[in-house]
């Protein structure tokens, strides 16, 4: 819709221009002191507006070309930030991760200490159970004198 929105309102410029330009035309409306950038325009009134429909269309021309950039910048934009929230999202789900197996570690780490504690005071008791009571007179250390 809007592009024929755009070629109903291309083409009756077209017209106007040309009826411009056609109705300007001739020795009645000739241009004697006109100039641009130093480049002295000589000829009609018609030919004067030709130039300036030429310079408008380029003018239009260059800015539609800078739309169409904004647009594909706008949509690069909308995916780089898309990817961004994946990236910090995955970045969340591994840190969790890692904090579940340091933890883990931790864990074990310290029930290993424990059963080494354990052990060892077992074994210097000389009991497997660790207790003291367990003990007999014979299995006792001697007094050191």
């Amino acid at each position: 819709m809007i592009v024929i929105a755009g070629l109903v309102i291309v083409a009756v410029m077209v017209i106007v221009g040309v009826a411009g330009i056609l109705a300007n035309s001739g020795h009645a409306h000739a241009v004697t002191h006109f100039a641009v950038l130093g480049y002295h325009v000589t000829g009609s009134t018609g030919t004067v507006f030709l130039y300036g429909t030429v310079v408008g269309v380029l003018a239009m021309l260059g800015l539609s070309l800078l739309a169409a950039d904004a647009g594909r910048n706008s949509r690069r934009g909308l995916a780089a930030r898309a990817s961004l929230a994946q990236s910090r999202r995955e970045t969340a789900a591994v840190s969790m991760h890692r904090d579940d197996l340091i933890r883990q570690r931790d864990t074990t780490r310290a029930y290993t200490v424990l059963d080494e504690q354990r052990n060892y005071t077992a074994s210097t008791l000389g009991d497997g159970d660790g207790s003291p009571a367990a003990q007999t007179p014979a299995t006792a250390p001697a007094p050191a004198e």
